[in-house]
């Protein structure tokens, strides 16, 4: 099978995969990958954070990589399978070859979907600033959907900024970062990311977490997140001060080095800049603190500008996907 035909494969599976994300959302838990993927760290993480330093430390990296290597084999499979129809395809044509070859594209597009999620990250935001429209009190608990941090007492000020943050942030994590591991490597890519930021969501915490210590148990989890996610999220941050227009760098990279987390400062931080407000997690950072405080018209902005962000995103990994395999394929010509 050529690599242009694999790159075409590949191209239609994203496609697909954001078309479902956008038509229907995320589907019912039972069928969600990333639910089970979250199951097996649970059931790992409630043995391992109860364990002495060195074991815990041990066990979360082997666990890490038990996960990693199940994924991701069964993500190869998966994409072997239709890249082997493909190539069946294209040497015998015929209906059956060609229904079974869509199938099988279908699939790996609604796999990579579930390793990706635009529409409710977008949705959950507007549903937070619709929220405060009623009642602070409204806005608050629909917050709390969305982040891990108190949400109780926040301000209407801080609920919006944690919802702008949020979107910033999460548009790397939920997004590009899954489509930047696909373009490099396909739907292994794609999946080993995800379930290293989900492993992160889940055992990164330093310290006491809900009642489990997980400074070294979940040491490997955060470092891993922290590696995987480094060139996304400068690229996430890239592309949103390319969208927004005139967006110093010297000042993004200043404002991006605010926060303890090497990653998604950046993110925030160009969100931060691009609306010309202050973004804070109050003792923590102040993102761009000459900025004013966020207005309800701000939230829509921030959507307005992560989804231009997600449509420059996706005419880049089409590009890069062709480009890669003309590469490869022009390398491998003797």
């Amino acid at each position: 099978m050529s690599l242009i035909a694999q790159a075409s494969c590949l191209l239609l599976a994203l496609g697909l995969a954001l078309a479902i994300d956008w038509r229907w959302g995320e589907p019912r838990a039972a069928w969600h990958p990333v639910v089970a993927m979250g199951r097996y760290l649970e059931v790992c993480g409630r043995v391992i954070s109860s364990w002495s330093p060195a074991l815990a430390f041990v066990s979360g990296a082997l666990a890490w990589w038990l996960g990693v290597g199940v994924v991701s084999a069964l993500a190869w499979g998966l994409q072997a399978l239709a890249f082997a129809q493909v190539a069946r395809l294209i040497a015998a044509p015929g209906p059956e070859t060609a229904l079974a070859a869509l199938l099988l594209v279908v699939v790996m597009g609604w796999v990579l979907k579930t390793l990706l999620s635009w529409r409710m990250l977008h949705d959950e935001v507007g549903a937070v600033e619709a929220a405060l429209q009623q009642s602070l009190a409204a806005g608050r608990e629909r917050l709390s959907w969305l982040v891990s941090r108190d949400t109780a007492l926040l301000s209407e000020s801080e609920v919006r900024e944690s919802a702008i943050e949020s979107l910033a942030e999460n548009l790397n994590d939920s997004v590009v970062a899954p489509i930047f591991w696909f373009v490099l490597f396909g739907l292994p890519g794609a999946a080993i990311y995800r379930f290293a930021n989900t492993a992160d969501a889940m055992w990164g915490y330093r310290g006491i977490h809900r009642g489990r210590h997980w400074e070294w148990a979940g040491k490997w989890a955060a470092r891993a997140d922290d590696v995987l996610s480094w060139l996304p999220a400068r690229l996430t941050a890239w592309l949103l001060a390319g969208v927004a227009r005139g967006l110093s760098p010297a000042a993004l990279r200043w404002e991006a080095a605010k926060t303890p987390s090497p990653n998604s400062g950046w993110p925030m931080a160009a969100m931060a800049l691009a609306l010309g407000v202050s973004l804070r997690k109050p003792g923590i950072y102040i993102l761009n603190a000459a900025g004013r405080s966020p207005l309800p018209e701000d939230t829509a902005l921030a959507q307005r500008y992560a989804s231009k962000t997600v449509f420059a995103l996706v005419l880049s990994a089409k590009t890069a996907i062709f480009l890669i395999a003309i590469g490869v394929a022009w390398t491998l010509t003797p």
